[in-house]
């Protein structure tokens, strides 16, 4: 089934827009923290962890440990999704689409991250 010219030139388009999306998130990194520093965590824009740090301060106190480093990497995937929106935001700003409709087209590892 052949599409009218103009059909063919938006979906184009579109494919052009969802590719420089994904180029735009791949490239987003974030660091968050938690414990006043004593827990770092870097992420990019796939929620993949670049790189965590553990102030040898806390590493005594187990359960203190668990929670500063849980809420460093909710921290950074907040981050990460809020710079997402942002940059996908300013692409899509005019199109009047409603926010968050190309987040699953970005983020390869979304099915991980909604199980939890």
């Amino acid at each position: 089934m052949k599409m009218p010219g103009n059909m063919q030139a938006m979906m184009k388009q579109a494919q052009q827009m969802q590719q420089k999306m994904q180029e735009e998130v791949a490239a987003i990194r974030v660091e968050a923290s938690a414990g006043g520093g004593m827990i770092r965590v870097k992420m990019d824009g796939h929620k993949n962890v670049l790189g965590v740090k553990i102030d040898p301060e806390v590493a005594g106190d187990v359960e203190m440990l668990q929670d500063m480093v849980m809420a460093a990497f909710n921290e950074a995937a907040k981050k990460v999704d809020d710079e997402a929106q942002s940059k996908m935001g300013g692409m899509l700003g005019g199109l009047g689409l409603p926010p968050g409709l190309f987040w699953s087209f970005e983020c390869p590892n979304l099915r991980s991250h909604l199980r939890g």
